[in-house]
């Protein structure tokens, strides 16, 4: 027991500096880290498990059902790109304000959030089932894809104001640290997803067999129920973040400025890892439709990376702001330090499950040999980038609790919009061409994952190495 706590302390621990006034030990920052870390992470791998069933179900109906629904994922992150941005200047303003201790205007911060975010969701309702067709078409869709994507793009579009109200509301929540509201919130509309999959994708229990509609209809019934379970937990009184319906709020200028500050920067992250995925994404859809349906499976065991990664970086946003509002850069600093140390372990978890997973993972989402084959090669490419793709989520999360989106957006910018689609690109076509036997056509766009993420690990460390984020004002 002495031995294993040494060997623990080898791994985990390292010299700290501490602010005036802070008594916790390294003991307690790991303790809350992780309690906010890992109701984050399971919401975020049970969702992947949840979407990847979802995947597996669509699956079954062929691979142009698999790309005529995955062609739409970039599309509707278009889309929601405003409220998510919006969102991350929630996440941030309001981990500030409890740092702060004031109650009152974490609780302002959300109310002016969600009347934002209602305009926006109008605005992606309207948008997205008028304009289905051209969106998907820039996506990449064909002939063989376009009627089923235009029938899922419609019907997840009628969901997007609840969309839009339960992010700002799981926002406000991770910025309190409240991370257990969000997994409920977020694991029980994917179960209610899944189920109405069953029923509507191949008509049981009494339902129709709508097919890739019923797939689109089942996810807007799951996000309308996730807005439901969100709004529950703020009208509950007594929480730190309970609203009273009906009561009016006014629009003050230090939060705005503080959510158009952090906002407008993720904005330009989003509008760079959007327009670089949407290459990505074409880029794939053009080798072939069973290039573009390998791509899909092995994205959703390596969306397990960022998922988990994710699940650090939420607890790393919600300290380090809540740090920096309590005037304590030092042990914003030392949340970061924790969160590497986390990250490491998980990062060997999920390169042992892809290695030892490459064969059968992919007979769970296709029967064609072809698919199956080829994204268990890709599986193995993909092992290269899972620590530097933790690392770099992680990371970046503390630049946004910090305020520093500006520097994230900078570096999205040069890595996934200019350098990624023009990795993809060499790789796919080009060394495809002259090297067929060697399946660049598949590995192609993991090759460019992996040099993504070392890329952005680099570039992010060194930010945050400087150390001057601690410093942004909010």
């Amino acid at each position: 027991m002495e031995f294993s706590g040494k060997f623990l302390n080898l791994l985990l621990g390292f010299r700290r500096e501490k602010d005036p006034g802070d008594e916790e030990r390294l003991e307690d920052l790991y303790k809350k880290a992780l309690s906010i870390a890992w109701p984050a992470a399971l919401e975020g791998l049970l969702m992947t498990l949840m979407n990847s069933f979802d995947t597996m179900m669509v699956g079954k109906l062929g691979s142009a059902a698999i790309t005529s629904v995955g062609l739409c994922a970039q599309p509707r992150m278009i889309m929601l790109l405003l409220a998510q941005s919006l969102c991350v200047g929630t996440t941030a303003v309001v981990a500030r304000r409890k740092g702060e201790d004031d109650q009152d205007a974490a609780l302002s911060c959300l109310k002016q959030s969600l009347a934002l975010i209602t305009g926006l969701g109008i605005l992606m309702t309207v948008l997205g089932y008028f304009l289905a067709s051209p969106l998907l078409q820039l996506a990449g869709a064909g002939e063989d894809t376009l009627p089923d994507g235009i029938l899922y793009f419609r019907a997840i579009s009628m969901a997007f104001i609840p969309n839009c109200w339960a992010l700002c509301i799981c926002a406000a929540m991770r910025g309190i640290g409240k991370t257990k509201v969000t997994m409920v919130v977020n694991m029980t509309a994917n179960v209610v997803n899944v189920l109405m999959n069953y029923c509507l994708i191949g008509g049981h229990l009494g339902f129709p067999a709508w097919g890739v509609r019923g797939a689109g209809i089942a996810t807007a019934i799951g996000t309308c129920t996730s807005c439901i379970i969100a709004l529950y937990m703020v009208l509950k009184k007594g929480g730190y973040l309970s609203l009273v319906p009906f009561t009016g709020f006014s629009f003050d200028k230090k939060t705005m400025k503080s959510l158009v500050s952090v906002g407008s920067g993720s904005i330009a992250e989003s509008v760079f890892m959007r327009v670089g995925f949407l290459l990505n994404g074409k880029l794939i859809a053009g080798i072939s439709t069973a290039a573009y349906a390998t791509t899909q499976i092995v994205q959703q065991v390596s969306s397990l990376t960022f998922c988990l990664g994710d699940g650090v970086s939420s607890a790393c946003t919600s300290l380090v702001g809540q740090s920096l509002g309590a005037r304590q850069p030092k042990k914003a600093m030392t949340y970061v330090k924790v969160g590497e140390r986390i990250s490491i372990f998980m990062s060997v978890f999920i390169m042992l499950f892809a290695f030892f997973g490459r064969f059968w993972l992919p007979t769970l989402f296709s029967e064609e040999k072809e698919v199956i084959q080829s994204a268990a090669v890709c599986f193995l490419v993909l092992l290269a980038g899972i620590y530097p793709q933790n690392m770099r989520v992680m990371i970046a999360g503390c630049l946004r609790g910090a305020g520093d989106v500006k520097y994230v957006a900078l570096v999205s910018l040069i890595s996934v919009a200019i350098m990624r689609p023009l990795l993809t690109w060499f790789f796919s076509y080009p060394m495809n061409s002259w090297l067929p036997g060697l399946m660049f056509g598949y590995i192609g766009a993991w090759i460019s994952f992996d040099v993504d993420a070392v890329l952005r690990w680099v570039l992010l460390q060194i930010r945050c190495n400087k150390g001057e984020w601690v410093n942004i004002k909010l």
